[in-house]
C-alpha cells in the first residue's frame, strides 16, 4: 500500500511541475489533462504527507521514552503516543478509501429520469413527489436542476420526467438511486383511505461529453412534432418538440421543453449520449463476474430498492438493510443518511473485494 501511496505523491508533485512549464500551459488539451489528473489524486498525495509527517512524529516520541524523563514528563510522552497512535489509525483507514479506484463519472453531472410504474395515477404522483424530493436534495448541494423532457398528468404527477442536475461530483452522490422505488400510502386518488402500494423507476445516468462517446449523424433519425401538454393537448402550435432515435442501438430520446427546436435538439443530445454510454456500461458490466460485484452497486432499473411508507413515516433501503424513521424529512430532500450510508457500504464492500 505505501509503495503505491509513494507513488500517487511523486506523480502528484510531477503534476506540479508539469502545470508550471510554459509549454503544458499553451497546450489547453494537456492544461486540462494534467489539471484533472492532479485534482484526482490531490486528495491522497496530501493525506499520505500528512501521515508520514505524524509517523515521524510518533517515531520521535518513542525515542524519548528511551530517554531518562522523570515521571511527569513520561506521563506526557505517553499521552502523545496515544494521540499520535490514534491520528495514524485514522489516517491509514482514510488512506485505504482513497486507494480504491475511483469511478471515472464520480465528478459528472446528471440526468435523471423517473417514470410512474405500477400504480396507475398514484405511480405517476409519486414519480412527482420523487423529482421534487430530488430537487430539494439537489437544491441543498448547491447544484442546479434543469427539465429536459416530463409527460404530466396534472396532480403535480408525472407519467415520465427527465432532468439534468448540474453540480461536482452529482453522479458519485446519486447513482445508487438507479431502480424501483416503492410508496405505500393513502392515494389523492382514493377517498376511502385505503393504503395503496404503487412504484416509479428512478435512472440515474452520468451526462457524457462528446470525446467520450462517438455518435454519427448519420445513425440519428431527427423527426419534429408540436409540443404538448397534460392530456395530450396541443400547447405549441410550431414543431418545436424534437424526437431523436439512434438507429444501431435503436435509443428513442424526445424532448419538448424548450421553445426552441434547435435548444429541444440540444436537450435531447445529451439524453441520448448518456443513455447509448450507459447501454454500453451496462453491457461490459453484464459481462463481468457475478461472484465479485460490489454489495450495493448501481442497480438493476427493475430491481426494487427502497420502500416509502407513508403511515409508518418509515423509509427502508433494502439492499443494506437501512430502515430510518424520518420519511417526512427525506421526503423534503434531506437524503444525507440514506446517501451516505449507501457510500460506506459500498467503499467498504470495494474494501473487501480488494483484500480478498
Amino acid at each position: 500500500m505505501f509503495d503505491r501511496l509513494q507513488a500517487v505523491e511523486d506523480r502528484y508533485e510531477r503534476l506540479n511541475e508539469l502545470l508550471s512549464d510554459p509549454e503544458v500551459i499553451n497546450d489547453s488539451n494537456k492544461l486540462r489533462e494534467y489539471s484533472k489528473e492532479q485534482s484526482d489524486i490531490q486528495d491522497t498525495a496530501i493525506t499520505y504527507k500528512e501521515y508520514k509527517v505524524i509517523r515521524e512524529q510518533y517515531q520521535e516520541a518513542k525515542m524519548m521514552l528511551d530517554e531518562k524523563l522523570d515521571a511527569d514528563m513520561k506521563e506526557m510522552v505517553k499521552e502523545e503516543l496515544n494521540e499520535l497512535e490514534s491520528n495514524i489509525e485514522e489516517l491509514e483507514a482514510r488512506l485505504k478509501i482513497l486507494l480504491i479506484p475511483k469511478d471515472p463519472n464520480d465528478n459528472k453531472n446528471v440526468i435523471m429520469e423517473i417514470r410512474g410504474a405500477a400504480g396507475g395515477d398514484e405511480a405517476a404522483l409519486f414519480a412527482g413527489s420523487l423529482y421534487r424530493m430530488y430537487s430539494r436534495y439537489a437544491e441543498m448541494q448547491g447544484w442546479k436542476t434543469e427539465i429536459i423532457d416530463a409527460n404530466a398528468t396534472g396532480l403535480g404527477g408525472y407519467k415520465e420526467i427527465i432532468f439534468m442536475i448540474n453540480g461536482s461530483g452529482a453522479y458519485s452522490k446519486l447513482k445508487f438511486e438507479n431502480g424501483a422505488h416503492r410508496v405505500q400510502r393513502v392515494p389523492e386518488t382514493e377517498s376511502g383511505g385505503r393504503i395503496h402500494t404503487s412504484t416509479a423507476t428512478v435512472a440515474v445516468l452520468p451526462e457524457t461529453e462528446e470525446v467520450e462517446i462517438e455518435i454519427h449523424e448519420k445513425d440519428i433519425r431527427v423527426d419534429t412534432f408540436a409540443s404538448s401538454g397534460p392530456g395530450g393537448q396541443s400547447v405549441n402550435t410550431t414543431m418545436s418538440a424534437v424526437r431523436l432515435t439512434h438507429i444501431p442501438t435503436n435509443t428513442v430520446v424526445s424532448c419538448q421543453d424548450e421553445k426552441s427546436q434547435i435548444k429541444n435538439k440540444e436537450k435531447a443530445m445529451k439524453v441520448l449520449r448518456a443513455r447509448v454510454y450507459d447501454k454500453i456500461n451496462r453491457e461490459i458490466q453484464a459481462e463481468y463476474d457475478q461472484n465479485r460485484k460490489l454489495a450495493v452497486g448501481t442497480g438493476d432499473r427493475s430491481e426494487r430498492i427502497r420502500t416509502y411508507n407513508f403511515p409508518q413515516n418509515r423509509v427502508t433501503d433494502h439492499r443494506i438493510g437501512l430502515t430510518i424513521q424520518k420519511l417526512d424529512q427525506i421526503m423534503e430532500g434531506k437524503l444525507d443518511d440514506v446517501i451516505d450510508t449507501l457510500i460506506v457500504e459500498d467503499q467498504s464492500s470495494k474494501l473487501q473485494n480488494a483484500d480478498d
